[in-house]
């Protein structure tokens, strides 16, 4: 049995709680995190690969930037934008990858507040347009964690103490 509502009005939805606006904060500070991690990753990590078969680390970012727009173009194609070559292509300019995921947070922020503020569902995947925004941040933080797994491994991983600073920092101070 579904427990799910599908049909809850979300017009004046930030107006009644303002969680509209924790929510979205929570996605902003999920993007900072992903791109905070990028400028992390050491010099010539970007191609390092857990194992063989595995996309390397710089195809993960990529991936995630790709995510981002396949699912605004499928839930919400009023907000897509330009899709880009290919889900699983290295790319080594950090400027340009943040750029992208700067770029693709943006796009799903504006999806999901359109969708929102018409009071509509996405069209293909999700009864609500915050479900999109929660799936995103499961999906980037499933892959932060195999990046961070996979400079371990090559005897890269980065140290709490300096990566902490611009990820769970991010996540717990108050604003």
């Amino acid at each position: 049995m579904s427990t799910r509502v599908t049909d809850a009005d979300t017009t004046n939805f930030d107006q009644r709680s303002g969680l509209l606006t924790a929510l979205l904060d929570s996605w902003d500070r999920n993007n900072t995190i992903l791109v905070n991690l990028l400028h992390a990753v050491p010099d010539g990590a970007l191609e390092l690969r857990p194992i063989a078969t595995s996309p390397s680390i710089g195809e993960l970012f990529m991936h995630i930037h790709y995510c981002r727009l396949i699912f605004v173009e499928e839930d919400a194609p009023e907000s897509a934008t330009a899709m880009p070559e290919g889900e699983w292509r290295q790319e080594s300019d950090r400027v340009r990858m943040a750029q992208w995921l700067n770029e693709s947070a943006a796009t799903v922020r504006t999806a999901v507040v359109r969708r929102l503020q018409e009071g509509r569902q996405m069209d293909r995947h999700y009864d609500h347009p915050i479900l999109l925004l929660q799936h995103m941040i499961w999906h980037e933080g499933y892959h932060h964690g195999q990046i961070k797994l996979t400079l371990k491994l090559a005897g890269q991983a980065l140290a709490d103490e300096a990566i902490g600073a611009g990820t769970w920092d991010v996540w717990m101070d108050k604003t």
